[in-house]
């Protein structure tokens, strides 16, 4: 297998959610599904690297014109062969093809010239994620990666055809793409998307279409559980909810189950999909002390530094190793190798206690890692980002806590001369000012005299985490 070079990749806005996905599969072409709030200098970046050579996306949405973005950007992508509109939300104002027209002006391919000689370890879905070692990497996915991980999803969850998902998450994530689309679409059952998340509006929307389970970050459960208690009402139809991005507490199971809903931590990355977690019928029990176990074929293993197995109870890093590990990092073959072994199994970097029933529990992350609302934030790159800013001295990033997030973005700052008085609005003008996108701006701001490091020079964020923590229990005490 190649990692340096992927052919026909097609790049989709991921707020688009219709056919021409399903078309990307059909004709073996390689599928890389974007944020939806890719600015400029993330879409020329994204498309080069993958050398893309086909983009779909809405002419408008929410705000952002993507028919006039992708037509400032078109020069800087040598790949690129072609551009599809589609004009549902407004008319296209360039001569760009839309869909509707090519799908009029041209008749189906005939079966014969449909036919590719693929096989499942063929490269089928480019999934970008963040990390620790060099920012966004592009996930490679095979047909067997993705269809083992939910044919196997489906089968232990106990789903079939009758039952309806709504999937709240972003479709160019691992959960929004493999679970939300895929599971559902292997099974023949329906697939219930809102375009915009409201929470209010999302309760409406599952009870008007009987939604019977659900997927997504911490935030869309936490939301859901305080508009039902504070505004009234039910979801009667929703069995279960699978939660991943951050671990979920006891109380949130209980709260959960006040409405009848079954809470189910999932755990898992882009590169090992969500392969533990809760069965529905465990939940209650387990009651929040656990990601659950691993499903199917999937092996989870907990090793020292040095690789071996520790013992049940001890505490050590996970690794899995399974038909659904991906294959491998876009040219990032040194990336990989650091990652993925020679016996195949994918280091995560998350620490982790095993019990005697394979159940595992999440206690932080080796990777320098913030994962805001499910989406994973490199903390080195953010702290980059406030290099050069104005009274500025020392300064780090740390992951804060937080219930419906499950955590948030801190900035500690040594401050320089004459920044003193500085305050989190400073920092975020400078931010703007630079165009860093605003996922990456820290959410607060804490000022210290002096940085802790170790001998070697790393900072001990450990301290700064017990630091936030007081400064944070004081401000309650006021």
């Amino acid at each position: 297998m190649s990692f340096d070079k992927c052919k026909d990749v097609w790049v989709f806005i991921e707020c688009f959610q219709g056919e021409p996905k399903s078309v990307g599969f059909k004709v073996g072409a390689v599928i890389h599904p974007i944020a939806m709030s890719y600015e400029e200098k993330e879409l020329i970046r994204s498309m080069n690297t993958t050398e893309s050579k086909v983009y779909f996306a809405p002419t408008f949405f929410y705000k952002t014109d993507y028919e006039q973005r992708i037509l400032a950007v078109m020069d800087q992508i040598p790949s690129l062969k072609g551009v599809v509109m589609l004009d549902y939300a407004r008319e296209r104002k360039s001569n760009l093809p839309s869909l509707a027209e090519i799908i009029n002006a041209y008749p189906p391919l005939p079966k014969e010239e449909c036919a590719h000689e693929l096989t499942g370890q063929d490269i089928t879905l480019i999934l970008c994620t963040s990390g620790t070692t060099g920012g966004t990497k592009g996930v490679l996915l095979s047909h067997d990666n993705i269809r083992y991980s939910e044919e196997t999803f489906n089968r232990e969850l106990e789903l079939d055809e009758n039952d309806i998902m709504f999937m709240p998450a972003p479709l160019n994530h691992a959960t929004g793409f493999h679970h939300g689309v895929i599971a559902p679409m292997l099974l023949g059952a329906k697939l219930v998307l809102q375009q915009k998340y409201r929470c209010h509006e999302a309760i409406a929307l599952m009870n008007r279409e009987k939604c019977t389970y659900s997927m997504g970050a911490t935030p869309f459960i936490y939301d859901i559980l305080r508009e039902l208690e504070n505004s009234g009402g039910e979801l009667p139809y929703l069995k279960f909810y699978l939660c991943g991005g951050a671990p979920v507490p006891g109380y949130m199971v209980q709260k959960a189950w006040k409405f009848k809903i079954l809470l189910c931590e999932v755990y898992g990355s882009t590169e090992s999909v969500p392969h533990v977690f809760v069965r529905p019928k465990e939940a209650l029990a387990l009651n929040g002390t656990t990601s659950g176990r691993p499903m199917g074929a999937i092996e989870v293993k907990v090793i020292d530094d040095e690789g071996n197995e520790v013992p049940t109870g001890t505490p050590g890093e996970e690794v899995s190793r399974g038909p659904n590990v991906f294959l491998g990092y876009l040219k990032a073959r040194n990336i990989t190798d650091g990652v993925l072994d020679d016996d195949g199994w994918f280091h995560s970097g998350d620490l982790c206690v095993m019990d005697e029933n394979r159940n595992i529990r999440i206690i932080g992350r080796k990777k320098d890692m913030i994962v805001r609302g499910g989406e994973n934030l490199n903390s080195n790159e953010i702290n980059d980002n406030l290099e050069g800013c104005p009274g500025v001295g020392e300064h780090t990033i740390i992951g804060m806590t937080d219930d419906r997030l499950g955590e948030r973005i801190c900035a500690f700052i040594v401050p320089a001369k004459g920044g003193e008085g500085m305050v989190l609005e400073d920092v975020l003008a400078y931010l703007k000012g630079r165009g860093v996108p605003k996922r990456f701006w820290p959410e607060r701001l804490e000022l210290i005299d002096r940085i802790p490091h170790t001998g070697s020079g790393k900072v001990k964020k450990y301290l700064l985490q017990e630091e936030l923590k007081k400064r944070m229990e004081a401000e309650k005490r006021v």
